[in-house]
């Protein structure tokens, strides 16, 4: 019984290599779009059920991150991390050390020391601290971005491409924490240079968006732009379309490797469709069945008058896309001449011959040799 061995033998490094995740959320809170399924998924029940989403991911890992948008009709807004000192001027945050080339602190007090203007949490037991902090800052953002909407603000579109950019700079703003500590300053030495792939693959980043309202075609360069950034970054764009099936975040997730499903059927479901298909991080999914798209609207937006297109002219130098074919066939972009070759000329018409028409046996009169008669004796 002396020489019974009581120490721990448990291998604790699968504990310690857990890789961080960060998702970002992105909510598409236009009213017009939700006042058309408010009778099937009031926007209340949908953040109520966003947050349920929220802390089954913070619950999954216990460094685990969240980030949340409002792609509003006008403007990107932080529901959470909110910066400190929303309502001040640019000249007052500048003097305050929040603007100019300088970042700002999302969350805390700010550099001099004051608090910022996060909600007060609850004084209730019966939730975790961590989860209440998130609940009351989304609700109250999203509360005062409700009641600043005026009714010149109730446009059909949504700045769903520059939340996507707001999403990214947070990204790529949060994986510099995460980068290998530099051991030596010495430039020759490239082994101890500052790596974004390395700082990228030590923090697993993805973005959801919840989209409510069609993808506007004004915004196909921007969004572009945006998708092509977060599959340089290999960070995956994910979407859950409550209401049709927007083709710009399609070739998002197509590009990206991210998940893309509509639930327009069935918006009452919306928990249902984010615990099943959206839970899983970029390493769990390696080991899962994740869902597909069966078909992919890509569709373009050209460039002279923001319409959505099947088929179209590209310019071989910048790759812009026109409906029709510009004045004086140049690109409206770069200028360069189109080459149509022999687009818009009239064919040529070639008359077609005439097919010799075949005598049927046994018709006709019969041949009796010569014409000419029989020749007489000389």
């Amino acid at each position: 019984m002396n020489r019974i061995d009581a120490s721990e033998h448990y291998d604790e490094s699968g504990f310690a290599s857990q890789t961080p995740s960060l998702l970002t959320v992105v909510i598409d809170t236009n009213p017009r779009a939700w006042a058309a399924i408010h009778d099937l998924l009031p926007i209340s029940k949908a953040i109520a059920n966003i947050l349920v989403f929220i802390n089954a991911h913070l619950a999954y890992g216990n460094e685990n991150q969240v980030a949340v948008l409002a792609a509003h009709t006008n403007r990107a807004v932080w529901l959470y991390p909110v910066s400190p000192n929303p309502d001040l001027p640019p000249s007052s945050r500048r003097r305050h050390g929040g603007g100019g080339s300088q970042d700002v602190e999302m969350a805390g007090a700010d550099r001099h020391g004051r608090r910022s203007r996060e909600p007060q949490l609850g004084t209730s037991a019966n939730k975790y601290p961590q989860f209440a902090k998130i609940e009351s800052s989304i609700l109250a953002s999203l509360r005062s971005l409700i009641d600043g909407t005026s009714s010149s603000d109730l446009n059909p579109t949504t700045l769903i491409s520059g939340a996507l950019s707001m999403a990214l700079s947070y990204i790529h703003k949060t994986s510099l924490a995460f980068e290998p500590p530099k051991t030596s300053a010495d430039p020759a030495n490239p082994t101890t240079a500052p790596s974004t792939k390395a700082a990228v693959s030590n923090l697993h980043a993805r973005i959801l968006v919840l989209s409510v309202s069609e993808s506007e075609p004004a915004q196909y360069i921007p969004t572009m732009n945006a998708v092509f950034a977060a599959s340089h970054a290999r960070i995956p764009i994910d979407t859950l379309a409550l209401y049709s099936a927007p083709a710009f975040l399609q070739q998002a997730a197509f590009i990206t490797n991210g998940v893309f499903l509509s639930a327009a059927a069935n918006p009452r479901g919306l928990l249902t469709y984010l615990m099943f298909g959206f839970l899983a991080d970029v390493d769990a999914r390696n080991a899962l069945v994740v869902p597909t798209q069966d078909s992919v609207d890509f569709r373009a937006a050209c460039f002279c008058h923001r319409d959505v297109v099947d088929t179209g002219f590209v310019c071989s130098i910048c790759l812009s896309i026109f409906c029709d074919v510009p004045e004086n066939a140049e690109c409206l972009t770069c200028g360069t001449k189109l080459a149509l070759g022999n687009y818009g000329a009239k064919p040529a018409v070639v008359p077609r011959k005439k097919k010799k028409r075949k005598r049927a046996n046994g018709t006709g009169r019969e041949e009796t040799g010569s014409a000419t008669g029989t020749p007489g004796p000389t």
